[in-house]
Order: structure tokens, then C-alpha cells, then sequence
């Protein structure tokens, strides 16, 4: 895996190699961040954004944002090795001061954050699984988003659930097995 833009463009970070989580691909990746730099429907500039980056796994959306400028990425992530792997990811890139790490629930990780308001949320949950939906309610009630904001959900391409009661779909792509929705807080 690498970064593929910005001041850590071509650096490559390391992975977990385990049947219970999928890295974001390389292309996929890219083509979230061609459509937040290109599209006309999104009004959100990375460049000293506030990004939570829930069930981040290894780290590989937020470092992205991180090297693109984005101010500050608070990585949820409960899986410990996964946690291990980002860490070093963070140090390898040195960029560990513009991040916070919570190794916890995301309930209590959302909790913990409710006070800071964010302008970009990207979420990865398991394929499988339909549990972000209850954080995604949380963070409306809470109300921790910014006036300009995007939601990111990346999901099996064959998921239909409904978010119309937590957001206003604003695109949705799909790429191979995944499915990227684009979406604001309504």
C-alpha cells in the first residue's frame, strides 16, 4: 500500500494480512479523493480538515487526508493489531502529532469526540456488517459535524440499506466489489 498524493505521496505503508479486514484499495482510494478534489456537489476542501476516520484499520484514508493537509485525523480502530500496524504507520510517516488515536468501541470513541465538530467522516465497517448505521445516528445527534461536511461510506457493493432518516445520499460509486457513498447530514 502507498500514499498516493501530497507531501508523503509515494510512501508506502504496511498492512494487516488477516481474513477480517480489507485494506482500501489503491484505486478505490484514489478515485474518493478525485471526487472530493473535482466534484461539484462537494463542498468540502481537505486542506486543514477536521477527519474522523471510523474502523480505520491500518490508518491508509486518514494518513491520505494527513498528507494532503488536512489539520488534524482522530483514527477509531478497536482491533489491536490493527492499532499496532497504524501506530507504526504514523511514526514511519512522522505525523503522529496531527493525529489522535482511540483504541476503543466507537460508541465510546464518538462519545469521547462529541464536543469537536468534523468535516470529513469516512466510515469502513466490516462487510458484513450493518452496526455503523446507530454511529452515523450518533453523530447527527450530537451534532459534530461542521456547515460543510462530507460522509465517506465504503460498503460491499451489494448492501442496500437505508440512510435517508441519518443522510442526504449525494453520490454513490461503485468500484469492482466496493461501494463508496458520498452524503451529507441532513
Amino acid at each position: 500500500m502507498r500514499i498516493i498524493s501530497g507531501f508523503l505521496k509515494g510512501k508506502s505503508i504496511n498492512y494487516l494480512r488477516n481474513s477480517m479486514t480489507r485494506p482500501l484499495k489503491d484505486s478505490v482510494k484514489e478515485n474518493i479523493f478525485n471526487i472530493l478534489h473535482h466534484s461539484n456537489l462537494i463542498n468540502v476542501k481537505i486542506k486543514n480538515a477536521n477527519v474522523l476516520d471510523l474502523f480505520s484499520g491500518i490508518g491508509s484514508f486518514g494518513i491520505e487526508c494527513i498528507s494532503r493537509e488536512a489539520k488534524k485525523v482522530t483514527f477509531v480502530e478497536r482491533d489491536l493489531e490493527a492499532v499496532k500496524i497504524l501506530k507504526n504507520n504514523l511514526i514511519k510517516c512522522s505525523i503522529v502529532e496531527k493525529t489522535n488515536l482511540l483504541n476503543r468501541e466507537i460508541k465510546d470513541a464518538i462519545e469521547k469526540c462529541k464536543n469537536e465538530k468534523f468535516n470529513i467522516f469516512f466510515f469502513d465497517p466490516p462487510f458484513l456488517s450493518n452496526d455503523y448505521i446507530k454511529y452515523l445516528y450518533l453523530i447527527k445527534k450530537n451534532q459534530m459535524y461542521k456547515k460543510n461536511h462530507i460522509v465517506i461510506i465504503h460498503r460491499e457493493r451489494k448492501t442496500k440499506e437505508s440512510l435517508k432518516e441519518y443522510m442526504n445520499t449525494i453520490n454513490i460509486k461503485n468500484y469492482g466489489r466496493s461501494k463508496i457513498i458520498f452524503g451529507l447530514f441532513t
